[in-house]
């Protein structure tokens, strides 16, 4: 079982002691002892099975603020975020195998906006069966020309009597190519341009469609350094009725945005799962490694190493949940989620690094634990935001303090 100490610091109340080591224990049944999947049709076979298991067992409440009577039975969830839970439940399964984590967060991501603005009409459709891992989410936000630029999105929705008509791309998307449903952000006005150049974060707005829907169709399927089912959507006269609008029309972007804010702390828990399982294996590895008629562990360099390592996964933690706990007190934290999102990616990289590093040869063997790991955490730096974007939303905020003052 992992060491859960942190979890007395006052950040947690008493039941999240409980939901980690309850998790902790369902995942070295039902995640530790799984093969990892590599190629594109296995990833995706397990991507589908992990968001069942994770459903039958529960855990993908969590993701969803809703509770209703299904089939004569009362399908439990939390009345709302709790981030503290949602960066735990990920630390906990990125220990174990990234696949796991990767399909209990998107299953939070891909029906957020549904949560945070759909109508009780979309809300009653959707997230009983996202809660239960019964239907797999999709949050469709980023295109080839606008990644962290999101305000610069083209793809198009165009209103036509009691329908909106969308045309045009999507591109990272992940669950492409398995989810049941995207929640999709589209332009509903033409662009502005502020007088610097950047374009006006107007006119966009939120859809739901779900994916036998005429005129949408996966293009391509994209793999990456770490698996994970990923695809390029294209919209073709793409007919959605105005029901499955998210919100007013144009409240499209403030609805990405708050979406994000609650489901970036989770990444930094993710990266703390990936550094802490990289410190673990690095001191068994170097207790056990001989060297110079000695072990590993008994070189001051190695000691050092791991000095770091877990110094960097103890600052991290500290700053990933304060800020879950200001965003479950209600407080605007956008300063500090992008502060543990930032902080966590980039610490667990060099935690990482130092820790195949210690493995030597073998930490670059494909397939092994570190190399794995290495591969990773890579992505997290990028998605939901890339480190130089934290930087400058941390920025921003500053100075708007400062102007404030």
């Amino acid at each position: 079982m992992r060491v859960h100490n942190f979890l007395e610091w006052p950040f947690f109340e008493p039941g999240h002691r409980e939901l980690a080591e309850r998790l902790d224990a369902w995942a070295l049944t039902h995640v530790a002892q799984r093969a990892h999947a590599e190629d594109r049709a296995s990833v995706d076979g397990a991507c589908r099975a992990l968001v069942r298991e994770l459903g039958l067992a529960g855990w993908t409440r969590y993701s969803v603020p809703y509770a209703a009577q299904r089939a004569g039975s009362e399908l439990h969830a939390i009345a709302q975020f709790d981030v503290r839970a949602l960066a735990l439940i990920r630390e906990t399964l990125a220990w174990y195998d990234g696949l796991a984590d990767f399909a209990f967060a998107m299953q939070g991501l891909g029906s957020g906006a549904i949560s945070l603005a759909g109508s009780p009409e979309l809300q009653g459709r959707y997230l009983p069966r996202v809660a239960a891992g019964e239907a797999i989410a999709a949050f469709a936000l980023s295109e080839s020309e606008a990644g962290s630029d999101a305000a610069a999105i083209q793809c198009s929705a165009r209103l036509d009597g009691d329908s909106y008509v969308l045309d045009g791309e999507k591109t990272w998307i992940s669950n492409g190519g398995i989810a049941d449903f995207y929640c999709v952000f589209a332009r509903t006005r033409p662009k502005e341009f502020r007088p610097d150049g950047s374009v006006a974060a107007r006119g966009i707005s939120a859809f739901v469609v779900d994916a036998g829907a005429p005129g949408f169709e996966i293009k391509s399927r994209i793999d990456v350094i770490a698996p994970h089912p990923l695809a390029t959507l294209s919209f073709s006269r793409c007919r959605i009725p105005v029901t499955h609008r998210l919100g007013a029309e144009g409240d499209g972007f403030k609805l990405a945005m708050r979406t994000l804010d609650i489901f970036r702390t989770s990444v930094a828990g993710a990266a703390l799962g990936f550094a802490q399982r990289a410190l673990d294996e690095a001191v068994r590895h170097a207790l056990g490694r001989p060297m110079f008629g000695k072990t590993l562990a008994d070189l001051q360099l190695t000691q050092a190493a791991l000095a770091d390592m877990a110094t960097e996964i103890d600052a991290a933690r500290l700053q990933t949940y304060r800020a879950a706990w200001l965003r479950d007190c209600g407080g605007l934290v956008t300063k500090e989620v992008a502060m543990a999102k930032m902080a966590a990616t980039e610490s667990a990289q060099r935690t990482i690094d130092h820790a195949v590093q210690i493995f030597g040869g073998r930490g670059v063997v494909h397939g092994a634990i570190a190399e794995r790991l290495y591969r990773d955490i890579r992505a997290l730096r990028i998605y939901e935001g890339a480190t130089e974007v934290q930087k400058l939303i941390i920025a921003r905020e500053i100075l708007n303090e400062a102007r404030n003052k």
